[in-house]
């Protein structure tokens, strides 16, 4: 069967395309998933590299969250049959043995590919959200808003009931982030700062979510309301901005770092709530993820360079 490696650090354009053995029985406490779907995402670009806070030395399959089937069911597990619909962290690769407790099982009637496109976004819009204490009538500024964890706290922001002034480097990026709900949408190609002034009437945004960092950082720390919070997602633009102490004593401001691992390991129940909440409101329909694009496998190399290019608007899926 067909399996997605990186076999030394460095580049997406490295990744192979390998044969491997399928995965025999599965062991007690484990399950055999048919895998359909897999995400990819900006942070897999980081672990290729090698710059990753827990970095896995290769080789090792690339991919975030993929939904498929059960193929088969080991002793001891419970909860699950052949044939159910479900989403686990398989990555890109067409059959799994995994332990149940990785698998989460689908509602009846959600979309397989939605379901395995929007975890990862998600969950990292709705814990940063919470962890930055948006409140309903705030204003919450989004950059890179047409990226999968930006597009996902838009979402998100306007649930929580905030107004969403969102950001992004081109009309037509945009115009899908209003479908999501925005406010307001602003292209900074030319600076963002003095729009998101005007439009909170001088005050600026009481919680912003970066995951851009260099420059945008720094601007940001000009349009951000007193008592204002900036969540630090990642730094996408590749210089992680420095926080000047001054700008934040001056605005009563936070500047919050924050990442899943963090959450998994040090409050594992938190995640485990937050993931059903999240479930729960995508099979109501309460939240929208978005896929842009879909490719096979074999072009693995070219569904990253989309990522690489910015021309993604929420999700890339890589099919088998």
């Amino acid at each position: 069967m067909k399996a997605v490696h990186c076999v030394k650090y460095g580049s997406h354009k490295d990744l192979v395309v390998v044969d491997v053995e399928r995965p025999g029985k599965p062991q007690t406490g484990q399950v055999k998933v048919d895998v359909k779907t897999t995400g990819i995402q900006f942070s897999d670009l980081v672990r290729i590299a090698g710059e990753y806070q827990d970095s896995t030395e290769p080789p090792f399959t690339v991919g975030g969250d993929a939904g498929g089937l059960i193929a088969e069911v080991g002793e001891g597990v419970e909860g699950f049959e052949v044939g159910d619909r479900v989403i686990t962290p398989a990555g890109c690769v067409e059959e799994i043995n995994i332990s149940a407790r990785a698998v989460t099982k689908l509602p009846a009637g959600t979309d397989l590919e939605l379901a395995a496109s929007f975890r990862n976004n998600y969950a990292t819009g709705l814990w940063g959200l919470q962890y930055g204490r948006l409140q309903p009538g705030e204003t919450l500024l989004v950059h890179g808003a047409a990226g999968g964890v930006g597009l996902a706290a838009v979402d998100l922001g306007k649930l929580f009931g905030a107004t969403v002034i969102a950001t992004a480097s081109s009309d037509d990026k945009l115009e899908v982030v209003k479908t999501l709900g925005a406010d307001h949408t602003i292209n900074y190609t030319d600076g963002f700062r003095d729009a998101v002034k005007d439009l909170t009437g001088g005050r600026g945004a009481d919680v912003i979510y970066d995951p851009v960092g260099g420059d945008v950082f720094d601007e940001s720390m000009r349009c951000i309301a007193p008592f204002g919070r900036i969540l630090i997602v990642g730094f996408t633009s590749g210089r992680a901005a420095l926080a000047k102490t001054n700008h934040l004593l001056v605005k009563d401001a936070q500047v919050i770092g924050y990442t899943m691992g963090g959450l998994k390991k040090h409050n594992p129940e938190k995640d485990k709530a937050n993931a059903q909440v999240l479930m729960n409101w995508l099979a109501h329909g309460r939240i929208a993820p978005h896929v842009s694009h879909r490719l096979p496998m074999e072009d693995i190399v070219d569904a990253y360079q989309l990522l690489v290019d910015r021309k993604v608007i929420g999700k890339v899926m890589v099919t088998n």
